[in-house]
């Protein structure tokens, strides 16, 4: 039996920007619905202080405006906005991944979270997935020891990149593979490697994100698997 430890999540406020994020960059959450405090506070089963935060969080990224004592409006979201968004990322993280490499930084946590997803997706637990996901990306932020990088890439998390009729099950699959081949870059200390994997990894994910915008006026929209729960 592998000893593994504990992963390593994003605070509570980034965890609920994450889950709002997504389901506006997928068009889960249409311009001009309104959001409130009580509303996601239950339906993610935090406290109003995190919500609150994570409001204010996506207010500065102009994805929505808040409104005094009625929560928050949902803005429009562009083809433009997500490629800024992903190519900011991976910008950031193909440079994290990169320090890792050179630095000869501790990989034993980023280890524990390539084993601990091999396990949970061949016993095909794959609501586990979208945890191990963000926690390979944290540990992967955390060996590179630049703090305000860091926290730059923690309030930019967007949650799974999934496409448009993607199921979890695929997502998984495909996400995992792309974790699995970086890590081995990682291990080999390929820094130029790694770097490049790592960018390819996040434009996958724009991509992939991309066809929920193109996908806006098609006739069968409101039935998409991978509709977002938040």
């Amino acid at each position: 039996m592998i000893k593994l430890k504990p992963i390593k999540l994003l605070p509570a406020r980034e965890r609920v920007a994450s889950s709002l994020r997504k389901a506006i960059i997928a068009q889960d959450m249409v311009e001009g619905e309104q959001i409130t405090l009580d509303t996601i506070a239950g339906l993610l089963g935090v406290s109003k202080t995190p919500v609150r935060e994570a409001l204010q969080m996506l207010e500065n990224e102009g994805l929505i405006r808040l409104v005094p004592n009625k929560g928050a409006i949902v803005l429009g979201i562009t083809e433009r906005t997500v490629r800024e968004h992903f190519q900011i990322r991976a910008a950031l993280e193909s440079e994290a991944v990169a320090i890792v490499c050179e630095t000869g930084a501790d990989i034993s946590d980023i280890r524990d979270i390539v084993c601990q997803s091999e396990e949970v997706i061949a016993n095909s637990e794959l609501e586990e997935y979208s945890n191990l996901n963000q926690a390979f990306h944290v540990a992967i932020w955390t060996a590179s020891d630049n703090l305000r990088m860091k926290k730059m890439l923690s309030v930019m998390w967007n949650g799974l990149s999934m496409r448009y009729m993607e199921t979890l099950e695929e997502y998984a699959v495909k996400s995992f593979s792309e974790h699995k081949e970086l890590f081995s870059k990682i291990e080999q200390r390929d820094t130029e490697g790694a770097r490049l994997l790592m960018r390819q990894h996040i434009e996958r994910s724009m991509n992939d994100m991309l066809t929920n915008i193109k996908s806006k006026d098609s006739p069968i929209s409101g039935n998409k698997k991978n509709k977002t729960v938040i």
